[in-house]
């Protein structure tokens, strides 16, 4: 196969590709919120709100239970609405079983703050440019 083509090929990414790439997999919150545009607003609203909450409680985590607790829940918002690395980091904190090795829950705090502000990046820069086209 002639390289050019196969480097061009390598670098063009299918929608798929480019979705799955997105911070917040938009299609699947149309799915989710079977396509109602103002559920959307609402459940976007209630993740951005409760995000910062939720990784404040893992820092704060005194137990093993409530680290626990605070991962999963971050891992169940972060999938309803489609924030698939931060699901996928929040289900790793989830297994990390705890608070005994602080080191590794200072790390795994810092790349859930790292994953969620770029789906809220992501998730501004949508409703600027809403606002900007009506």
């Amino acid at each position: 196969m002639n390289p050019g083509v196969s480097r061009a090929r390598r670098q063009h990414k299918s929608p798929t590709a480019a979705r799955a790439a997105e911070p917040v997999d938009l299609a699947h919150l149309r799915r989710f919120t079977l396509g109602d545009k103002h559920l959307e607003e609402e459940i976007l609203g209630l993740f951005l709100s409760q995000v910062p909450i939720t990784i404040a409680t893992l820092k704060r985590a005194e137990t093993d239970g409530a680290w626990y607790v605070a991962a999963h829940t971050l891992q169940g918002s972060a999938r309803a609405v489609g924030a698939r690395r931060l699901a996928l980091l929040a289900a790793q904190a989830e297994r990390l079983g705890g608070i005994s090795d602080p080191g590794a829950c200072r790390m795994m705090v810092g790349m859930l703050e790292e994953a969620a502000e770029e789906a809220q990046s992501f998730l501004g820069s949508l409703k600027h440019k809403a606002r900007s086209t009506s």
